[in-house]
């Protein structure tokens, strides 16, 4: 062991007393490409150190943070005009052509899918594991201007609102799709459809002495109250039947 320390030692020395004399050797072509050997070199300031490490790691925590910010820029851009993300590219590439609740489902236990979807997907700062097609992307935003996303919740052949069920949307965000749906048809913004009712003179008509106003009386005699009610004739068996059922409380 001492004999291979040994001779380490005696490489070293031979290398480090041979380096001067090849950068004697060598020196005019090292000049010539303004180069200097490592042993000459003087090693950079801790200060220049420390600045380097520091812009070096500031400029990855930027990278790092980039995503956040960019989501935050687009966040406040279409807060104020919800109606321009479903206009853009970012909204093209997304969901192309297709309702932002096509294809989407929610993960859950066994094969039988709840009755009813979640209260909310989100709960102070906490996002659940798979919220909901509004919840998922913070741009889309419910408002009663955004015509094109309440288009997609509301059937085009009956004019009524899907399900919850259908669309996988929390009741959370239901209601407010509910509220701005209301809105938007109050506003003219969306149409709607009222139902036809053929109001035919004999059916609704008021002339009849039923509905109409009640006459005076008429003097004491056998002609009845009504006109229409002298035209009726009971039916014998069940005046019968009646007498039977009630001829303890029958007088005479």
């Amino acid at each position: 062991m001492a004999a291979y320390m040994m001779n380490g030692f005696r490489i070293f020395s031979r290398e480090l007393t041979s380096a001067p004399l090849q950068y004697r050797y060598y020196q005019p072509c090292l000049q010539r490409l303004q180069v200097r050997p490592l042993f000459l070199q003087t090693p950079p300031p801790p200060s220049a150190v420390f600045s380097h490490h520091f812009w070096s790691s500031a400029a990855s925590r930027q990278k790092e943070a980039d995503p956040d910010l960019q989501a935050a820029q687009s966040l406040e851009r279409y807060k104020d005009r919800p109606w321009d993300y479903l206009d853009s590219e970012e909204y093209a590439e997304r969901y192309g052509s297709r309702a932002v609740w096509t294809g989407y489902r929610r993960n859950h236990k066994g094969g039988i899918p709840p009755q009813k979807t979640r209260r909310t997907c989100i709960r102070g700062d906490k996002i659940c594991g798979h919220p909901c097609p509004i919840c998922r992307d913070p741009n889309i935003i419910i408002h009663h201007q955004n015509v094109k996303l309440l288009q997609q919740f509301i059937s085009p052949h009956t004019g009524m609102v899907y399900d919850p069920t259908l669309t996988g949307v929390c009741m959370k965000q239901q209601k407010k799709l509910n509220e701005a749906i209301n809105k938007a048809r109050d506003d003219g913004l969306l149409p709607f459809q009222i139902p036809h009712v053929d109001f035919s003179g004999e059916d609704y008509s008021n002339s009849h002495d039923a509905v109409g106003l009640t006459p005076p009386p008429p003097p004491l005699s056998s002609e009845p109250w009504y006109k229409w009610y002298g035209e009726i004739t009971p039916n014998e068996k069940k005046v019968e039947q009646v007498k039977k059922t009630y001829k303890a409380y029958l007088k005479g």
